[in-house]
């Protein structure tokens, strides 16, 4: 039976697993016997892309198989083929589809028409790989999970919305520090806090960054304006200024609380450039882990399973 990786409750039971196969990826202890090998990833991308496109491009290759980049301007769905028919072709062609979509409506419904796992490269609800990487980050530097303090500052946005999910599932207390009428999403949010009451943490929203720093292990925050937002950038700035994570901020959490960002970061506005670029910053680490998590993810959905046409 194929599986989807939509959100990040289609792997609310391996999200811990997964998390330990991307460490143990990570230090070659596994997936180094090109285990992937004949498989194919096609890769649909409406929105530019960095950390998802190389990352899945590369861990395809590393992991023996191929990944191939489709733009929808070259398909025919950028002519008006259907999602469904374009679902039922690449089917016949492909191991796996990764789809980074303006909505998660669009995403899903490739998903229900496709026989093979479709991953959510982000849409406009959730970024569920990106939570992989960054509950890899934080366990790789903190050496666990449930029990830790997580507060996101800023857009309650895709991110914030599966990073509040994804906190939840492995017991870890989360805080979105958003300003009114940018809350996450208000049935996620609700889906959060009854996984979080069985896990033993706590999942709010707050809207005053000291109070919500406060005992924090682990600061996040995002871009204030994401794709397609530009209109908004102005007001925006405006509204998030009070939620920057800057070393006043910082200050204020736990002393060996460290940072989070998934990038692209816009240092003076989200995020100031000393935190950025300074000793607490895991930045980096977080993003070179988005390849470990994502070959993490494929070896899931991919591995012994049969090829394409066979």
């Amino acid at each position: 039976m194929k599986r989807d990786v939509i959100s990040i409750l289609d792997i609310e039971d391996d999200l811990e697993r997964l998390v330990h196969d991307a460490i143990a990826i990570k230090k070659g202890e596994k997936g180094t016997d090109l285990p992937l090998r004949g498989k194919t990833l096609g890769m649909i991308f409406e929105k530019s892309s960095t950390r998802t496109r190389v990352s899945f491009e590369v861990g395809m290759f590393q992991l023996g198989g191929h990944a191939l980049y489709l733009s929808p301007k070259d398909l025919q769905i950028g002519r008006g083929e259907t999602i469904p028919d374009t679902a039922r072709v690449l089917s016949r062609f492909l191991d796996a589809i990764l789809y980074r979509a303006f909505s998660n409506r669009t995403v899903r419904e490739l998903a229900e028409n496709s026989t093979i796992p479709v991953i959510s490269g982000l849409d406009d609800l959730e970024h569920p790989c990106q939570i992989v990487a960054d509950l890899q980050t934080i366990m790789e530097h903190k050496g666990k999970l449930a029990g830790m303090k997580m507060v996101y500052f800023g857009d309650g946005n895709n991110v914030c919305n599966s990073l509040m999910l994804g906190a939840a599932i492995v017991g870890m207390d989360f805080v979105a520090c958003c300003p009114q009428d940018y809350h996450p999403n208000a049935l996620l949010a609700r889906k959060a806090r009854e996984i979080a009451s069985g896990n033993g943490c706590r999942s709010s929203i707050d809207e005053d960054p000291e109070e919500a720093v406060e005992g924090a292990d682990i600061l996040y925050t995002d871009v204030w304006v994401s794709m397609g937002q530009e209109g908004e950038e102005e007001e925006r700035e405006r509204v998030f200024a009070p939620y920057q994570i800057n070393s006043e901020l910082l200050s204020k959490a736990k002393e060996d609380a460290i940072v989070l960002h998934c990038l692209p970061a816009h240092r003076g506005l989200e995020i100031s450039a000393e935190v950025m670029d300074g000793p607490r910053s895991v930045v980096f680490d977080e993003a070179e882990n988005r390849l470990h998590a994502q070959k993490a993810i494929l070896l899931m959905l991919l591995d012994r399973a049969p090829s394409a046409g066979r």
